[in-house]
């Protein structure tokens, strides 16, 4: 058998996943940033408003005027230095709103991830570094230090893309923030899901073509939603009922039993809903169109 080939940066990713230390000071802060950001401020910062993630929107605001700065002082164009010092000055104000996103959405999937937990805190450990390299430019420009200035801001490039890495392997490989249904929207013809036989007013989880789906019936009136939340995954079968709304366990999101919508977050995607009959005796589903 061929050995699997490691990306260039794998040992990298292993030894940040594997560092154990990590674990108290992350499991201190995430149960801190739970406690402390409630709603409506939580909705703000996840981006239930916006209809996806808000952390990523910002950080491209942080990394292009920061990385742009960079460029200035490596390609030229900049003699007086005031173009590089009005971007780094831009990025410092974006960086704290920035942040706050960010260890909102790594606070709500920590407890579940010891990876997660440890990437993410080496992740805003680099960007820390960053903001003070940074900074230190800015300072440097201000005294028309500018061979100092550049050193800085090189420096700090390291740092923000270090940072933007692991932010990525967070995002793509770890999956925080991405819509967890994305890739499994479920059925699209009429398909058994069992006997048809429900319990009345109780969420009950059901699996059709491999689709887990939470079922909830209303007197002779079926309603159906993908039962793996929207935001990090947890079964919605597991959670409660009040009024239209099925209420997550794990986070408290809210959508719509009807259609899926989201009435209040921090998910910010819909959950697929499902039409729901029963034939001979068995429970039968299919997407919503």
């Amino acid at each position: 058998m061929t050995a699997r080939l490691a990306t260039p940066l794998e040992p990298l990713i292993d030894a940040v996943e594997s560092a154990q230390a990590l674990d108290a000071p992350g499991k201190a802060i995430g149960k801190q940033v739970r406690a402390t950001i409630k709603q409506p401020l939580k909705d703000a910062l996840s981006g239930t408003w916006l209809g996806h993630a808000l952390h990523p929107l910002l950080t491209d605001v942080v990394i292009g005027t920061f990385l742009s700065a960079t460029l200035l002082d490596v390609a030229g164009g900049d003699e007086d230095g005031k173009a590089g010092a009005r971007l780094i000055s831009i990025g410092m104000g974006a960086y704290l709103p920035t942040a706050l996103t960010g260890v909102n959405d790594w606070a709500d999937t920590e407890p579940a991830d010891a990876g997660v937990r440890r990437a993410g805190l080496v992740h805003a450990a680099s960007n820390s570094a960053a903001l003070a390299l940074y900074a230190g430019s800015l300072a440097a420009r201000t005294k028309g230090a500018r061979g100092r200035a550049r050193v800085l801001s090189s420096a700090g490039a390291t740092a923000l893309l270090l940072g933007g890495f692991l932010g990525g392997h967070l995002s793509f490989a770890k999956g925080v923030g991405p819509d967890q249904t994305v890739f499994d929207s479920g059925p699209g013809e009429w398909t058994d899901a069992g006997e048809g036989e429900i319990e009345p007013g109780r969420p009950t989880r059901r699996v059709a073509d491999e689709t887990p789906v939470m079922v909830l019936r209303e007197d002779d009136r079926f309603y159906a939603l993908h039962d793996r939340c929207s935001h990090r995954g947890c079964s919605l079968s597991e959670g409660e009922i009040d009024g239209d709304a099925v209420v997550c366990a794990c986070h408290g999101s809210r959508f719509d039993k009807r259609d899926g919508s989201v009435l209040q977050g921090p998910a910010t995607a819909p959950q697929p809903a499902f039409e729901a009959r029963v034939q001979d005796g068995r429970l039968q589903l299919r997407r919503q169109t």
